[in-house]
């Protein structure tokens, strides 16, 4: 009962958010700056992250994605939410590789904190808040404001957002829509740029995640 409490404490609070970018993209894959060669590929995520090449034994099957099958919907999340400079993706691509763990993952289980999930791992109340963001400004999302709130708890809730497209595209609406105040930092590309952003997603640098970042700056561009 006290989950249910929090989260419809959370869909009132949240319920009346702005519009504040434009609608996304129409649900599905579409093709996105193929003609001029800047797209994320599966061989840009497999040289930064070998691990992401297979999905071979991977301990949550069902969840787990290759760099092949990531790719489209991490460049349509580039696109969904204007994530246009390098420096941006880059920061972006480093926290879903180690957040999800290679993509291995979508949702946490370690410790296992339900509704906790994406590929940026959300918790559970910017998981309310993505899905109410979703299913105001976008008529074909596949999620309604009536599904959102009808979510009896958070775990209901994450399955809203957790398909490829909104999982994938969960790290650049947080970007967009709460850590506006580093994305000048991060478009640069400074060390600084990628600690400020870490500190506004409730975290910190390790070498882990430090070394993600440097092998996507390292490679300069798509």
């Amino acid at each position: 009962m006290q989950i249910l409490a929090a989260l419809t404490t959370l869909l009132a609070s949240v319920s009346a958010l702005p519009n504040r970018l434009p609608a996304p993209t129409p649900s599905g894959i579409i093709a996105t700056r193929q003609s001029t060669g800047t797209e994320i590929t599966a061989a840009n995520i497999i040289s930064i992250d070998p691990a992401t090449a297979t999905c071979d034994d991977a301990p949550a099957p069902d969840e787990c994605r290759t760099a092949a099958q990531a790719a489209p919907y991490v460049a349509i999340s580039f696109v969904n939410f204007g994530i246009t400079t390098f420096g941006e993706q880059a920061a972006l691509v480093a926290l879903m590789l180690y957040e999800s763990g290679d993509f291995k993952y979508a949702q946490n289980h370690f410790p296992g904190v339900p509704g906790q999930g994406t590929r940026n791992m959300q918790s559970p109340a910017y998981n309310v808040q993505y899905a109410t963001y979703l299913a105001t400004v976008c008529t074909n999302c596949g999620i309604t404001s009536a599904q959102v709130q009808q979510a009896s708890d958070p775990t209901t809730l994450l399955a809203l957002v957790n398909t490829d497209q909104w999982s994938f595209g969960s790290a650049a609406w947080y970007l967009a829509t709460q850590c506006g105040h580093v994305r000048e930092s991060l478009a640069a590309g400074t060390r600084e740029g990628w600690q400020a952003y870490l500190q506004c997603v409730g975290t910190t640098t390790d070498d882990k995640r430090n070394a993600l970042w440097s092998a996507v700056m390292g490679l300069g561009q798509w």
